[in-house]
C-alpha cells in the first residue's frame, strides 16, 4: 500500500473538526510503544514487590520515561506534519503552529 493509499485514523469533535489525525501505521506504532511501556511499568511494580535494588528500579523508570518522551515526540511530529499539509483545516480545529510548538516544548 502506498503512502497516499494508507488508511488514516481521524478523531473528530461533534462539529466535525479534527482533533487528531494519524496514518494507521503511525497509530499502530504509538499503540505498540504504549503497550511496551505498560509492560515495563508492570515490571517495575514487580521489581518493587520483589525488593530489587534501587539502581535497577531507577534504570527501568528512566527507560520508561524516555520511551514516553519518544511517544510524545512522535505524536507531536505527526501533528506538525498535519498542520503543514492541511493549514486551513488545522486552523478551523483551533490548531496553530504556535499551539503545536507549545506541545513540543511541554515534552522537554
Amino acid at each position: 500500500m502506498g503512502i497516499l493509499e494508507e488508511e488514516v485514523y481521524r478523531l473528530e469533535r461533534d462539529d466535525g473538526v479534527p482533533l487528531i489525525r494519524l496514518q494507521e501505521v503511525q497509530r499502530q506504532d504509538l499503540k505498540r510503544r504504549l503497550a511496551r511501556v505498560e509492560g515495563q511499568v508492570r515490571g517495575i511494580s514487580k521489581m518493587i514487590d520483589d525488593s530489587r535494588q534501587c539502581k535497577d528500579i531507577v534504570t527501568q523508570i528512566s527507560a520508561v520515561s524516555k520511551a514516553l518522551e519518544q511517544i510524545g515526540f512522535r505524536l507531536v511530529a505527526s501533528q506538525i506534519s498535519y498542520c503543514l499539509e492541511n493549514p486551513e483545516e488545522a486552523l478551523r480545529g483551533g490548531c496553530t503552529l504556535a499551539d503545536v510548538e507549545k506541545l513540543f516544548l511541554r515534552l522537554r
